[in-house]
């Protein structure tokens, strides 16, 4: 059995065994027999001699036994290690545009006594940065990048950082300052367009000294189609209608003199397809069918037929519940991959019996008040170390949050850093605004960040209940364990919005957290638009226009709303719908979700004469093309064939997806069947440039890493982390001094001192025997035992 007992500056001392405790009595006892009653002669040693005999061999034995005992001690202690330092090299393409300071900075490094490890990872086309760091982390170590944290292959930096805090490792960098001029041009848009229907086209110049302005020409099929100027790291769009069907091509070139040349040009293929048939369902006339038979092969009816093979979407507007004619062939039409837009009017919705009828549970929308919805929110705030200084931002975003949530919604808080408090349990806010509002203003800031521990603390408080975690924070950590928690909250029915608070706002980390689990991220100067969410008829919303809710959604991307069509039917949008945009007095206006494989969109705003009014005009007309797209998906989902080729890139495995009744043969391609007459398969281009795979043209481009220059934000991020710096390629002896004060740590040391008493024992009987022996030597006494 061990004792210890803990002083009140940190130190404790205590022993390993009591048993040998025993032993002292007994010693003692021993001791007072040997030296005071044993025979006495006319030879004997007096009194005095034989006391300091004795309470010399008393001390003796007790210290023996103290050192039987195990003695020691425990305390902090500032211990120093090793320094040593991991330069981590990046040799992929991309750093061809820096000047090379490896060797410089190593001879640096070393000559303040700090040996230096070099490794190097990546290849021309690929940088496995993650990788390599996950891999030379060490405890306690210091590990250097020189790179530009473009990751093009392998686990993510995120995923690298997290390992090395685990590790308790320092990730610093080195900043690099570009010596040459590089741009790359890429470009993005849909894959598989209709004919006649307008496509737009972004074009991105993306690179590192670049020119105030870069030409880039566009070509289609072998046509120059545009020739347009961007500024640095710009882009600028290009929209094309095509006509012929088939294959299509794409190609954006730059003028640039750099250093490579490969990703000066940049192919795209589009397929185009026949026009999507929709069917057009209404009683009445309206201008929306001819705005809708401008862009698609539209048949008109009054109601809805029994037979809905040949239709990609069907788009019913204004009509009653009671006209809308075969329901269960539309029901079955959704479920299977179809397509529905229903539009408002006077006989719609509220006034055409939706709420009652059988089509009541295909929309996204519920009829009644026309509200954001009443659901559970939690706000988690952020009240880490990193949103210390920004603080009293977070209270004033947090209490401007609470401020757009209407009085019918169950509201409850939860603080955060590396651990979660609740701080108000789910309570209606009407009767608790006050008192939820005060506790938010006396939250303290302190701790380290830790965004998925908090936000698996308001899943707890949310307990078994779906509903919406609003998460304020300066999304200062790590992504990849807050976006892995967000997207199990968001398959369980939860979603996260998430605010950007604090006076160094990540957006990229919140925008992946609220991503992940279907929810939208907004700047603390948009918190208003949260009201149209959660604001309910205690916090209305007013404006003179439309409003877009939820940004850079496929319907709301690249939209400009300026109209104010003045009527809207009353509606709520469903949970788990998507809210895309209110009117001006923040009733919904447009909301969408899935339903079974199909799409359904609600546009429940019109004029007062019952059309669309300033919709069908430009800009505002693209909401409407945008929502009809939505709905129909993939123009080509019944055809059979290559149905998609993926992003092909040069070296780089690119799946392609075929539909078939048979399984597809082609040269070094294996196919695994993933559906019902649906088939995937892989394959690795060669070339940059158009290609074909079973009589489907494809484009492959220039590898990854030939597409993104500059230092990387991510990279910035992890050395914040894990309390790194960043140097410049001549601060060696900085680099060297992190490494010393990185070896250098505060550890609990324990230390025996058993070899003390057993040392201490030995010493004084020794000096006692040999003080006896001198006093015979020199004549003091004559007994042998030296005693006087």
């Amino acid at each position: 059995m061990s004792v210890s007992y803990t002083l009140s500056d940190g130190l404790t001392i205590g022993v390993e065994h009591l048993w040998p405790a025993v032993a002292v009595p007994v010693a003692v006892a021993v001791l007072v027999y040997v030296v005071f009653w044993g025979e006495r002669g006319s030879r004997s040693a007096s009194t005095r001699s034989r006391r300091l005999l004795f309470a010399s061999r008393v001390l003796v034995v007790v210290l023996l036994v103290v050192g039987a005992m195990g003695p020691y001690t425990v305390q902090t202690r500032e211990t120093a290690g090793e320094p040593s330092v991991t330069l981590l090299t990046d040799d992929s393409a991309s750093m061809d545009v820096y000047a090379d300071t490896r060797e410089s900075l190593v001879a640096d490094i070393e000559a303040t006594g700090v040996p230096v490890t070099t490794t190097t990872v990546g290849s021309e086309a690929s940088s496995r940065l993650g990788d390599g760091l996950a891999a030379n982390a060490r405890e306690n170590g210091t590990v250097v990048v020189l790179s530009d944290g473009q990751v093009t292959a392998g686990r993510s930096l995120a995923i690298a950082g997290e390992e090395a805090r685990r590790l308790n490792a320092t990730v610093s960098a080195v900043e690099l300052i570009p010596r040459n001029r590089e741009a790359a041009v890429s470009v993005s848009g849909p894959q598989t367009v209709s004919s006649g229907v307008p496509s737009r086209f972004v074009v991105s110049v993306d690179g590192v000294r670049l020119p105030d302005e870069s030409t880039v020409e566009v070509s289609i099929d072998g046509e120059t189609v545009a020739t347009r100027t961007v500024g640095e790291n710009g882009t600028t769009a290009v929209t094309h209608t095509f006509e012929d069907l088939g294959s299509h091509r794409v190609t954006a070139t730059i003028e640039s003199s750099d250093v490579f040349d490969r990703n000066n040009v940049f192919y795209k293929s589009v397929r185009v397809v026949e026009q999507p048939d929709v069917l057009y369902v209404s009683a009445r006339t309206y201008p929306f069918e001819n705005f809708l038979d401008s862009l698609y092969d539209v048949t008109k009816t009054d109601t809805v037929p029994a037979d809905l093979s040949g239709y990609s979407s069907v788009v019913v507007q204004d009509s009653p519940a009671t006209r809308f004619g075969n329901v269960s062939a539309l029901q079955e039409h959704v479920i299977e991959g179809g397509g529905l837009v229903v539009v408002g009017g006077d006989n719609a919705y509220e006034n055409g019996g939706y709420g009652e009828s059988p089509v009541a549970s295909m929309l996204p929308v519920s009829v009644g008040n026309a509200t954001g919805g009443t659901t559970n929110i939690v706000l988690l705030v952020d009240v880490s170390g990193s949103a210390e200084e920004g603080m009293a931002i977070q209270k004033a975003v947090a209490l401007d949050v609470l401020d757009q949530l209407g009085d019918e919604n169950r509201v409850g808080v939860v603080a955060f850093n590396f651990r979660a408090f609740r701080v108000a349990e789910l309570a209606p806010l009407g009767e608790n605004r006050n008192t939820v509002a005060n506790q938010i203003r006396r939250l303290t800031s302190g701790g380290a960040t830790d965004i998925a521990i908090g936000l698996q603390g308001a899943d707890e408080l949310l307990g078994e209940r779906e509903g919406t975690i609003i998460l304020l924070s300066d999304g200062q950590d790590r992504p990849a364990q807050a976006a892995a928690v967000s997207n199990q909250l968001g398959r369980e029915g939860t979603r996260v919005v998430s605010v950007g608070a604090g006076r160094k706002v990540n957006e990229l980390t919140l925008r992946e957290i609220a991503a992940e689990s279907g929810g939208s991220y907004f700047a603390a100067t948009e918190t208003n638009r949260l009201r149209l969410l959660f604001g309910g008829g205690s916090r209305q919303f007013q404006g003179d226009r439309l409003t877009i809710v939820t940004r850079n959604t496929f319907i709301t991307s690249g939209v400009e709303l300026t109209a104010n069509p003045g009527q809207a039917n009353r509606v709520t949008v469903k949970p788990g719908a998507d809210y895309q945009v209110a009117t001006a007095d923040g009733t919904p206006a447009i909301a969408s979700w899935r339903f079974g494989l199909g799409r359904v969109v609600s546009i429940t705003t019109y004029g007062d004469d019952g059309t669309l009014d300033g919709l069908l005009e430009r800009p505002d007309s693209l909401v409407l093309t945008k929502s009809v797209n939505y709905a129909i998906g993939d123009p080509a989902r019944t055809q059979t064939g290559v149905t998609a080729v993926g992003d092909a890139r040069v070296g780089r495995l690119t799946s392609l997806t075929y539909r078939g009744e048979t399984r597809p043969e082609a040269a070094d391609i294996t196919f695994r069947q993933v559906g019902t007459n649906r088939y995937q398969g892989e394959f690795t281009p060669s070339t940059a440039g158009y290609g074909t795979v079973l009589d489907t043209e494809y484009a492959a481009n220039y590898p990854a890493e030939y597409g993104t220059f500059g230092q990387s934000e991510a990279l910035t991020s992890v050395v914040e982390e894990t309390g790194g710096q960043l140097f410049t390629p001549g601060e060696g002896a900085e680099i060297a001094r992190l490494a010393r004060q990185q070896s250098t740590r505060i550890r609990t040391v324990r230390d025996s001192w058993s070899w003390v008493f057993l040392l201490g024992a030995l010493l004084l009987f020794t000096a006692e025997v040999i003080a006896r022996r001198v006093q015979v030597y020199r004549g003091r006494t004559t007994l042998e035992s030296g005693l006087p």
